[in-house]
């Protein structure tokens, strides 16, 4: 493959992998709590780019995505007015029980399970208190969530949110939705500072809809772009094998 088409190539990848990037941001908006995730671009080098031995016509560089990154800035508080519902404002994250042990969200949207455990309301995971113990709901009183995380129930304290933050957030990869895992365990998360927890309310996604959609609208016009480039490219390197093939009379 000629360097302009390999070069045309890479552009597509770089652009398909953006497009499911905004694509999942854009299928999320709705979904409490989710953080979008955001790409860096960089140049990929071959050998060739250190190598002044080598045809200077070989494609040496070529455009990807480097890595991608979540971007962890606060969405709005939206009041829902059920007691369950509590939204954090300021930095922090919801401990909570996943399936290989605790992960953390931003979604704060609760209920209580079958066997009286607060959980969270998509996934069903238990809320952590700052012991780690579950925290017990009892039936038919209602629940009283004060800012810092305390859980009481007719003046009794039924425990207190784990809320917590880290150094970096680097390390917390994404699993579904709004729910991140830590994947580095010296990165240890630590009780959160001045951080409030509102009753009452759920944190939207930070999800921007019409720049998300702006930049689709871009990056889907850069890639029809590279598509014809690709297609002309194609289309002069058959012309010109015709016209070496043609026998003149």
């Amino acid at each position: 493959m000629d360097p302009l088409s390999v070069s045309a190539a890479s552009g597509l990848q770089s652009r398909m992998d953006s497009l499911s990037l905004l694509a999942n941001n854009l299928a999320n908006a709705g979904t409490a709590g989710f953080k979008m995730d955001r790409e860096f671009y960089g140049v990929f080098k071959s050998q060739n780019a250190e190598d002044s031995t080598t045809d200077g016509d070989l494609v040496s560089s070529l455009p990807v995505v480097d890595k991608q990154w979540t971007d962890f800035s606060q969405g709005t508080l939206q009041t829902t007015g059920s007691p369950l519902d509590i939204g954090l404002s300021g930095r922090g994250f919801l401990a909570v029980n996943g399936p290989g042990g605790t992960v953390y969200t931003r979604n704060g949207g609760l209920r209580v399970s079958p066997a009286g455990e607060l959980i969270t309301g998509g996934e069903g995971y238990t809320v952590r208190s700052s012991g780690g113990a579950p925290i017990h709901v009892g039936a038919g009183s209602p629940i009283s969530i004060s800012k810092d995380g305390t859980v009481s129930q007719n003046g009794v304290s039924l425990g207190q949110l784990e809320i917590v933050d880290f150094k970096s957030t680097d390390s917390l990869k994404k699993m579904t939705g709004a729910v991140f895992q830590n994947t580095d365990p010296k990165n240890i998360p630590f009780p959160a500072t001045n951080t409030e927890v509102e009753q009452g309310k759920v944190e939207s996604s930070n999800v921007g809809v019409p720049d998300s959609a702006m930049r689709m609208v871009g990056m889907m016009r850069q890639f029809e772009m590279l598509q014809k480039a690709i297609t002309l490219n194609s289309n002069m390197n058959q012309k010109a094998l015709e016209e070496v093939a043609r026998i003149p009379t």
